[in-house]
């Protein structure tokens, strides 16, 4: 159930969608949203948890090795109980096209097509922030009016996955504390090596979006509750210039792969096992895929962002996709206690080498082993005043701050196929956003 990547047809997207696919289909959710109302609501609901559950997942890849283990322990503490998985590829669209249809599971993840004033038409409450934030990780991610609909079925840290091999190789061992040691860091990388220093998989798109992932850099942890209140984010200093910026600048410098065009994902993973690529910006989540990509597992290794606020490291971690259970299951008894037990005890955070959403469960060697570079690991609150202003602000201005489309446009200036630079083209988003932002902030 936890997320392999965030493209938003096969897995992650805790915000990193495209946000044209999502606007269509949270329209699609509005108009339709009445028509689903309770299913379940009429149908008696024993509270024995016995009987069959159909958990959608969007980890394609486990339903058929890892994910029968979880069911068989759960039907094993619960006799009498059967639970199927049922993986969804494009998990995005076609689970909410079952939203609207009524008929979408037992458990699930929540897409991020659900605006949180939608959360109570299609899943049921699992207990008031209050009473459940003490005890998990994320609880405020997928919550609305005091009530959470999804507990986090592990989390994410940001930062940069890198080939140390390859660093070492170019004479680096330790992650660089500024854009500039970073790229100077490329360029030693290019001279010393053969290999492509840094992979944008811009043609994937969704790699791109996790720019917007590095908030926690500024160790500002009001940041979300400012951002829709700042109407120039690309201005030099703040955060949307400096990770940007960094982008452009590695691809303006020749840095990155030579045709971004026949980038490949799935061929993104053994490039950097091997050492064919020596860095991409990625979640840790990326981590076990790319050691289970080559040979020589050891050589991958997790650096924080770039850049130091006060001499130290920031990383932000959040919740991955949130379970819920379906308002319209007939078994609600048997799908919550699945939900909180492959939260709580089933072992898959860890599994996956994910935040564990438990608070006090122990953090896996992978992010141990990013804290011992010195980056400190910190959750960003959401908005509370400004909550939902920022995505009525990147609606209106039509740039996809959460995509690929904007940043696609960036790395084909920067690398000379389209016109323009970087202060050109920033001085144009922050007139863009900053006319959407006063119309949303009037």
């Amino acid at each position: 159930m936890l997320a392999r990547n965030p493209h938003p047809n096969d897995r992650r997207a805790t915000g990193m969608i495209n946000r044209r696919h999502l606007f269509g289909m949270t329209a699609a959710l509005a108009l339709l949203a009445g028509c689903t109302g309770g299913a379940g609501d009429d149908t008696e609901q024993s509270g024995e948890i016995t009987g069959a559950i159909t958990v959608l997942t969007n980890r394609t890849d486990l339903v058929d090795t890892a994910l029968p283990k979880y069911a068989k322990a759960f039907e094993a503490k619960h006799p009498g109980t059967k639970v199927s998985f049922e993986g969804v590829t494009n998990y995005e669209g076609d689970v909410t096209t079952q939203l609207s249809g009524g008929d979408y599971g037992d458990v699930l993840l929540i897409p991020n097509t659900v605006t949180v004033d939608q959360l109570s038409q299609f899943f049921e409450p699992l207990g008031s922030v209050d009473s459940l934030k003490p005890k998990f990780r994320f609880t405020d991610e997928k919550a609305y009016d005091g009530q959470v609909y999804g507990l986090s079925v592990g989390g994410v840290a940001s930062g940069v996955v890198v080939n140390k091999r390859i660093w070492a190789d170019a004479g680096i061992t330790a992650p660089p504390k500024t854009p500039e040691e970073f790229l100077a860091g490329l360029q030693a990388i290019k001279a010393k090596t053969k290999a492509t220093p840094f992979y944008t998989n811009y043609k994937d798109g969704w790699p791109l979006s996790i720019f917007n992932s590095e908030r926690s850099i500024l160790d500002d942890p009001a940041i979300n509750e400012k951002f829709p209140a700042d109407p120039a984010p690309w201005q030099p200093g703040k955060i949307q210039y400096l990770t940007d910026g960094l982008l452009y600048d590695i691809v303006h410098a020749g840095l990155s792969e030579k045709d971004p065009l026949t980038t490949n994902w799935e061929g993104s993973k053994p490039m950097i096992a091997s050492g064919k690529v020596a860095t991409m910006l990625l979640g840790s989540w990326a981590i076990p895929q790319m050691k289970a990509a080559g040979s020589a597992p050891d050589d991958i290794a997790f650096w924080p962002f770039p850049y130091q606020t006060g001499g130290k490291f920031y990383s932000s971690i959040q919740g991955d996709y949130k379970a819920a259970v379906a308002k319209t299951s007939k078994n609600k008894a048997t799908a919550r206690a699945f939900l909180d037990f492959f939260v709580t005890e089933s072992g898959f955070a860890a599994d996956q080498q994910a935040v564990p959403p438990v608070i006090g469960q122990p953090l896996p060697k992978a992010l141990q082993d990013f804290q011992n570079t010195g980056v400190e690991l910190i959750e960003l609150p959401a908005a509370t005043t400004n909550a939902g202003k920022e995505d009525l602000i990147i609606k209106d201005s039509e740039i996809d701050l959460g995509g690929n489309i904007y940043r696609q446009k960036l790395v084909d200036i920067a690398r000379g196929a389209a016109k323009g630079d970087k202060e050109s083209y920033f001085a144009e988003l922050n007139k863009r956003w900053a006319a959407s932002q006063a119309r949303v902030m009037k």
